[in-house]
């Protein structure tokens, strides 16, 4: 291929990626997708709907079952299970956030420790954070919770596992738990771990429906309040984990997290961080996304440089600082962990 062909599918795929934007907003706003929530319908009841001609609204149609908003059976329409999630999570397409884009990024961000981040940012998180599951899955598994082996050398599949009567549970604080996607992945994969999510009433709700969903709740309890001010046991945890959470925050805010953490934890705990990072290699379209979001939402949160991020575990007192992409994050995200002395 020419770089001549290649420069004109860039440009057909920029065009035809906004185009698709336009098409989602159109039908939005000709009550399609409400109408069709409520179950299939055919053409001829779609047009009555939306006051469109049969063959004006096919237009429409076509683009929205090519990008798989829409499906088709027969003579009837049906809305896909994504389109579902766009009309419970995010029914404006996220209008509300990028309609403010170029005020919010000509304004100065503030450092400030008292910059509060808007409730809704987290919200938002807390409402779509199920869609990491296999990114929590596979953290779980770097982080290697799970039974104790046994350390008699014996080797793996000859009784290598202590029991719950030979082994103390371990604890989690999951610290801004949102729906506590990433706790949950640990206590599925620990049956023993003993979890305390904090974080508001609306997500200490959404977190306890997730455990309860996989019958892990009877190993969860909660303190309500904020992360970066509720009352929280210090030195009782073996590991305390952020996640989704950093980024949006100032830097005096960040620390002020990583030392609530830091004394939560056990010495020898660990202070488990999962966020997105700025790696070495360019960043993907939706890294570039989330990155700009954050600078949007937020008046002092950005996506740190690795080497920052280290730094801020450091300065905290933390050691043995180690970084991991996860492979199975759509958006990149990575897990970073430090040992308490």
């Amino acid at each position: 291929m020419s770089a001549q062909d290649r420069t004109l599918d860039h440009y057909q795929e920029l065009m035809t990626i906004n185009a698709t934007s336009h098409v989602l907003r159109t039908g939005r706003e000709l009550g399609l997708f409400d109408a069709l929530l409520e179950g299939q319908k055919t053409l001829e009841v779609l047009a009555e709907r939306t006051g469109l001609p049969e063959s004006r609204l096919l237009l429409l149609l076509r683009p929205l079952t090519s990008v798989g908003i829409i499906e088709k059976y027969a003579e009837d329409y049906a809305i896909s299970s994504v389109a579902r999630l766009l009309c419970q999570y995010d029914a404006d397409l996220g209008d509300a956030v990028w309609k403010n884009a170029s005020a919010a990024l000509k304004s100065e961000s503030q450092s400030s420790v008292d910059t509060d981040v808007p409730q809704s940012r987290f919200d938002s998180i807390a409402a779509t954070q199920w869609v990491h599951t296999p990114a929590a899955m596979q953290a779980a598994e770097i982080l290697d919770f799970g039974p104790t082996p046994a350390e008699d050398g014996s080797e793996e599949g000859e009784g290598t596992v202590l029991s719950s009567e030979e082994s103390e549970p371990q604890t989690l604080l999951d610290l801004g738990c949102g729906s506590a996607v990433w706790s949950c992945a640990a206590a599925h994969r620990d049956p023993q771990l003993r979890v305390t999510l904090v974080d508001h009433p609306g997500a200490l709700e959404a977190a306890m429906a997730t455990a309860n969903s996989i019958e892990l709740g009877d190993r969860f309890q909660s303190i309500e309040g904020d992360a970066l001010t509720a009352e929280l046991p210090e030195g009782q945890f073996d590991h305390v984990l952020i996640a989704q959470r950093l980024n949006s925050y100032s830097p005096d805010q960040i620390r002020l997290m990583l030392q609530r953490a830091t004394s939560a934890v056990k010495p020898g705990g660990r202070v488990i961080v999962i966020d997105s990072f700025e790696g070495p290699n360019r960043p993907s379209l939706a890294e570039s996304i989330e990155a700009l979001r954050i600078g949007i939402e937020t008046e002092g949160g950005a996506v740190p440089e690795l080497k920052e991020a280290q730094e801020r575990m450091k300065d905290v007192g933390l050691e043995s600082i180690q970084f991991t992409f996860i492979a199975a994050s759509r958006v990149g995200l990575g897990l970073m962990t430090g040992i308490k002395p």
